[in-house]
Parts: structure tokens; sequence; C-alpha cells
């Protein structure tokens, strides 16, 4: 009785340790992605006047349309926090649920995002139009991509969780997408106050 018992939590600060070293190594993963997006946002501040003549984005930016985004991806980061809030209870089919539904914001925001630009594209203002438009596309659409990369790696999340259900290796992959999610949530504040609304005023 008393080995095995030993042996259980033996187990158990294996994947304690384990868990926090994942997390520690994907907070650094973060901070790496924290100075690629503040570059490409130092980029955009530099260059955002730079219309050549182009629309700026007082002419472009639709606001009430950035706003539904703005509200997608914030939705989905406190759908995600209850995903996490069912891991804990260990119920599975809830986190299922919150992560399906965050899914279908997530797909919602880059459905938006990819029709924003098809429509800018369109009408003749595309990346290379101007330096503004160039970093416009790379700031957003960095961020885009790694929604998408998000998106991808929920779905892949999603089908371990139904094959082998809520262990130490889901609630840690998990943690890790959340950690990642948050913080996307965070950079497109930025981008929407940064890009959009100083693009506006």
């Amino acid at each position: 009785m008393s080995t095995e018992v030993l042996h259980n939590n033996h187990h158990h600060d294996h994947d304690a340790e384990a868990t926090s070293k994942v997390l520690f190594g994907f907070w650094i993963y973060i901070m790496s992605d924290c100075i690629l997006f503040a570059s490409i946002f130092a980029t955009y501040i530099v260059l955002h006047g730079n219309t050549f003549g182009g629309p700026s984005g007082k002419e472009l930016f639709e606001m009430p349309y950035v706003l539904i985004e703005t509200f997608l991806l914030l939705i989905s980061s406190f759908t995600y926090g209850l995903a996490m809030q069912a891991m804990y209870k260990a119920n599975k089919s809830q986190v299922m649920l919150w992560l399906s539904i965050t899914f279908l914001l997530g797909f919602g925001f880059i459905c938006m995002e990819i029709n924003e630009f098809h429509h800018l594209i369109l009408e003749g203002n595309g990346p290379s139009r101007s330096a503004f438009l160039s970093a416009f596309f790379t700031l957003v659409g960095t961020h885009g991509l790694h929604v998408t990369c998000g998106l991808v790696w929920m779905i892949m999340l999603m089908l371990q969780l139904n094959k082998h259900g809520i262990t130490a290796v889901t609630s840690r992959k998990l943690g890790c997408l959340s950690l990642f999610w948050h913080f996307l949530d965070i950079v497109w504040i930025f981008v929407f106050t940064i890009v959009y609304l100083m693009g506006v005023m």
C-alpha cells in the first residue's frame, strides 16, 4: 500500500515538474514572440504615415466591422477560460464544448480578417500599394497567422482529448494553448488601438 502511495506521489511530482518545465519553455517562446510583434509594431508606427498618395487608415478602416472582429476574439478568450475551468473540474464534455465554441469564434475572426484583406486587395489597396499598407498587412497578417496556428493546434488538442481524455499531458497542452490564446488577445488589443483606433482618429 505505502509503496503504491509513494509511487503515485512520485508520479504526481514528476507530472508537476514536467508541467512547470513545459510552461516555462512556452513562456520563453511567448517572450520571443513579443519581440517579434514589438518589432513589427515599431515598423508599423514608423511607416503608417507613408501612404504615397494612397489611402490612409482613416479612409480604409471600417470600425463597426473591426469591432465585431475584436468582440469575437475577446469572447473566445473568455470561452477558453471556461474550457480551462472545466478541465480543472475534469469535465471532458464541457472542455470539448467550450473549446468548440472558442474554435468557432476564432474561425469567425480569421474569416473576417481574410475578407477584409480580400476587399482591400480587390480595391487596389494591397501590401505593395504603400509602405503603410505593407506594414499594415504584415502586422495584421502575422497576428492572423498566429491565430490560424492556434486554431489548428486547438483541433489537434480536441482530437487528443476525445481519444485520451483529460490527462497530465492533455492538461499541459491545454495550459500552453491557453497562454498562447490569451497572448494573441492582448496583441490584438494593441493592434486594435494602434492600427485601427489611432488610424481613424
